[in-house]
């Protein structure tokens, strides 16, 4: 089953983001190349795919997971939550209908 990981930063959380984001992408290049991966990203803080300092308000990832339980404690392992990046996450199952 599908999930959407819904993840929102704290504020002022790009200096606490550039500290934990290459061990942030290793695990969602891990969902990756186990083929679980539906999408990944930040949720910029302004409209532009570069908002430089005004960073970043979040985070969206949707991916396979044996249950809730299982993409629920895959949330709470990400690197950003132990550097205080996100101030709340949620997780629930997800849906694709489109494309």
């Amino acid at each position: 089953m599908l999930y959407a990981i819904i993840s929102e930063d704290v504020d002022n959380s790009l200096p606490l983001r550039m500290k934990a984001r290459s061990a942030h992408l290793e695990r969602l290049q891990q969902l990756k190349d186990e083929g679980r991966m539906v999408l990944a990203g930040p949720c910029p803080a302004i409209d532009s795919n570069d908002p430089g300092e005004a960073g970043f308000t979040g985070s969206i990832v949707v991916a396979e997971f044996a249950s809730l339980v299982e993409a629920k404690a895959w949330a709470d392992a990400d690197p950003y939550i132990a550097a205080g990046v996100y101030r709340q996450v949620t997780v629930k199952p997800f849906k694709k209908v489109l494309p």
